[in-house]
């Protein structure tokens, strides 16, 4: 496969009823590829039993619990988990984000990570490349995602890049490092809500040298239990303000969205 280690961040909030059928499935598709792995859970500020499952699971497989004491947003949440996966991280090893949801399928990992042991830095798992499907997601939900795809593409493009909010990545290690060192622990990821995610990539594509590629993703949103934590207003109206700042050239260390 390649040599290094693999280093699953993933951002929790209120998935008590998710993480099991992800833990089973992520753990048994990261068995099966034969690399030393570790899985990093942010838990951030949970009130159901989403710290009592992660202590279960970390009992018996390997599983990083880190906890915030309250709930301080997605930004917050996948900028920690980052930090630690970098942390713990050597140049060749890969960090692999992805909802807690249930919602992101484990085994289209090997995939992904081929895609980064043959050359790019950054892996985006897609809805909008051929043989991608979307299942249980409103027909509005995915016109906005689609909307703001094409968006993205005429006014902030990234060569290989057509998904620019599905935080379903892999990143190298090496790439993540650089960003954090050019940065800063709190410059990289300094967004709060969900346009953390399209952030990040922008960010990335300043870093020289930064290659991007996509894989098909089948999203399946059936499978998930529970409501959406995504403020759809708040989101739509955040991302086009990080939009403006930046073809505006107002987007710095200190700018911040939301």
């Amino acid at each position: 496969m390649f040599k290094g280690k693999i280093l699953v961040a993933l951002p929790a909030y209120n998935e008590a009823a998710n993480l099991p059928p992800l833990f089973g499935r992520l753990c048994q598709t990261l068995d099966a590829l034969k690399q030393p792995y570790e899985i990093i859970v942010v838990n951030d500020g949970s009130t159901d039993k989403t710290a009592e499952v992660i202590r279960t699971w970390a009992s018996q497989k390997n599983i990083r619990p880190v906890e915030h004491p309250f709930n301080l947003g997605l930004g917050a949440t996948i900028r920690d988990a980052l930090f630690a996966a970098a942390s713990m991280a050597t140049n060749q090893d890969l960090i692999i984000t992805m909802d807690a949801d249930n919602t992101h399928p484990p085994e289209l990992i090997p995939e992904m990570i081929q895609l980064a042991i043959t050359g790019a830095d950054v892996v985006i798992a897609s809805r909008f490349v051929p043989n991608a499907q979307v299942f249980g997601l409103s027909r509005f939900r995915q016109l906005l995602s689609e909307v703001a795809s094409r968006l993205f593409r005429f006014l902030l493009p990234i060569k290989g890049v057509r998904d620019y909010t599905c935080g379903y990545r892999v990143y190298k290690a090496k790439t993540i490092k650089a960003a954090f060192a050019e940065y800063g622990p709190e410059g990289f990821v300094d967004q709060e809500g969900f346009q953390c995610m399209v952030d990040i990539l922008l960010k990335l594509r300043k870093l020289e040298g930064t290659t991007f590629a996509e894989a098909p993703l089948l999203l399946e949103y059936h499978k998930k239990e529970g409501a959406s934590k995504m403020q759809i207003g708040k989101t739509v109206w955040n991302t086009l303000r990080l939009i403006v700042l930046y073809k505006s050239g107002k987007m710095g260390k200190t700018e911040k969205v939301g």
